[in-house]
């Protein structure tokens, strides 16, 4: 039976292991969104300590997408050489790694763009948000699609493995499908079908921007977790659509819920394996979940148990560089 450390098999990558290292925003980023020495040494330190899969933090496919002014960059073909640096020097140390492209949405702030936030419906207000946004036009929306497909294009000329389209966590494409940020009257609102066009619209589109041994993952909501939100069966259609618009791999975390948000429980370790083992249940392709997942015992055990195909394990190795290496001393002991 497989477990945390034994080898996967994606498409034409073998993973050393079931562990990823999922995108977590660094704010060490140039003014520009430049990659920096700080950003290398990061990536390689958690690379050369053994971890399967790294996905880079998420990086702004536009300027008004833009979530914090340090925020890492994939908007300009100037920032190509210095992603090409940080792909080359993982990918060195035997990870295999992409990037995470992405649009805020709501969530970005005048402060980090120079402008009002976009949303799909006007006043939206994301958790720690200022103003609220304005609604996107149909015109914009062609513009935004453009930008994810030049920021893949950026992504296989730097070297990365794969791209991963952030979809989760507030962003835009997760406000699109929202019911409780998109309130549109038009083909991109309404039911589920409506709601899950733009983000369609974007998944497609990357896949013909990316060469064909490019894999294409998606960080998905399982659920929103709120009243009025998407909910969990909603979240395992949505993932089925994903998988037929061309994801390869679908990273489950969550949706309009988050640590910002009052009476939403996040201590459990492992919370989102429940919603990622129903995903996992009724599509045909890898699965990654993440949640709070600090013990290798537990690690093991989601893979063991057929609810995840790769953990993701996020703070415990911010916190800890080399939990990989311990983790396998640990479990290997047994």
């Amino acid at each position: 039976m497989a477990g945390l450390f034994s080898p996967f098999q994606v498409k034409n990558f073998t993973l050393r292991n079931r562990i990823v290292l999922p995108p977590m925003a660094n704010d060490m980023a140039g003014d520009d969104g430049q990659v920096t020495e700080s950003h290398i040494e990061h990536y390689v330190r958690r690379a050369a300590a053994g971890v399967g899969m790294i996905i880079v933090e998420h990086c702004y496919v536009r300027r008004d997408g833009r979530y914090h002014p340090h925020q890492l960059g994939i908007h300009d073909d100037a920032l190509v050489s210095g992603l090409a640096r940080l792909a080359q020097a993982v990918k060195a140390c035997g990870a295999v790694v992409g990037v995470q492209i992405a649009h805020a949405g709501a969530r970005a702030t005048y402060n980090s763009t120079g402008s009002q936030p976009v949303a799909p419906s006007d006043g939206v207000l994301m958790p720690g948000g200022h103003e609220p946004a304005r609604a996107l036009t149909l015109e914009e929306m062609d513009e935004i699609e453009s930008a994810f497909v030049a920021a893949a294009r950026r992504a296989s000329e730097a070297g990365f493995d794969f791209v991963e389209v952030h979809g989760a966590h507030c962003f835009l494409l997760c406000e699109f499908l929202s019911p409780l940020a998109n309130r549109r009257a038009d083909i991109y609102g309404g039911s589920l079908e409506n709601r899950l066009r733009f983000p369609l619209r974007v998944v497609r589109a990357v896949r013909r921007a990316l060469p064909n041994d490019h894999l294409l993952l998606y960080r998905m909501p399982g659920s929103d977790f709120l009243p009025g939100g998407l909910t969990e069966e909603e979240g395992q259609q949505a993932a089925q659509a994903l998988v037929a618009a061309g994801v390869e791999v679908l990273d489950v975390s969550g949706g309009m819920c988050g640590a910002e948000i009052p009476n939403w429980d996040c201590k459990s370790q492992g919370y989102f394996v429940p919603v990622a083992a129903a995903i996992k249940a009724v599509v045909p392709v890898p699965v990654i979940v993440a949640g709070g997942i600090t013990d290798p015992h537990f690690a093991d055990q989601v893979v063991r148990s057929g609810q995840a195909d790769l953990v993701a394990i996020g703070r415990a190795m911010l916190r800890n560089p080399h939990w990989v290496r311990e983790a396998q001393a640990m479990l290997g002991a047994e």
